[in-house]
């Protein structure tokens, strides 16, 4: 099989890159790693030499080129049945994938007030109401999967899967952003934040000095 490599942009700010990252390193699948950086003015350029969808992450696999966090983790899924990045069970699977595709498309309030900024000193922000919406419904969600698959383990669904994964930027977020949140959300925070793979990504990520304005929040 040939080697995967995952493109990705700067460690500190994309979000979007983290969710197959984390996923591919708590698998322990071996991957190589590309980085495009945001904020450069050959970006867009460079990344549409690898895809033309012009985003990040993408993930390339001998011909194969796979756009979009949410594609490139089914993926992966897919050629690695084995590493069980879905939950086993039909029922855990399905909400799984509920709860991943809300991620994938919804909380733009949340997204859009706290971008992930992993340098950034925890502080507060002003809230809208429908940012503290996302919030609330964010913790709902955490807390239906605990309680209902959570028992073989501290994540979403007992062992870390792919729902894990496109929820860890929202953890680093509601971090960096000193969001309120309830005991359980903290803890199951405090999981993920705990893993090898989000400290290594979290350790690159205070190496860089590059600044992106838009997504530096006072």
């Amino acid at each position: 099989m040939p080697k995967l490599a995952l493109v990705i942009a700067n460690k500190n700010y994309s979000s979007w890159s983290l969710r197959p990252w984390m996923a591919l390193a708590m698998a322990g699948i071996p991957f190589d790693e590309k980085m495009v950086r945001f904020g450069e003015p050959q970006f867009g350029r460079e990344i549409r030499k690898i895809s033309p969808a012009g985003r990040v992450p993408v993930l390339l696999h001998g011909k194969l080129v796979i756009w979009d966090s949410l594609a490139i983790l089914e993926y992966l899924a897919e050629i690695f049945p084995d590493r069980n990045l879905w939950p086993k069970s039909k029922a855990a699977r399905a909400m799984a994938r509920s709860v991943s595709n809300e991620m994938h498309s919804g909380f733009s309030s949340l997204r859009n007030a706290c971008p992930m900024n992993i340098r950034r000193p925890p502080k507060p922000v002003e809230m809208s109401e429908a940012t503290k919406s996302d919030v609330a419904r964010i913790e709902t969600l955490w807390r239906d999967c605990r309680r209902t698959y959570g028992k073989g383990g501290k994540f979403l669904f007992g062992k870390f899967s792919i729902a894990d994964a496109m929820y860890a930027p929202i953890v680093s977020r509601f971090e960096t952003y000193a969001i309120p949140v309830a005991g359980d959300t903290r803890a199951y925070m405090a999981t993920v934040m705990a893993t090898k793979a989000f400290q290594s990504w979290k350790a690159d990520a205070l190496k860089e000095s590059w600044i992106v304005p838009e997504d530096e929040v006072d």
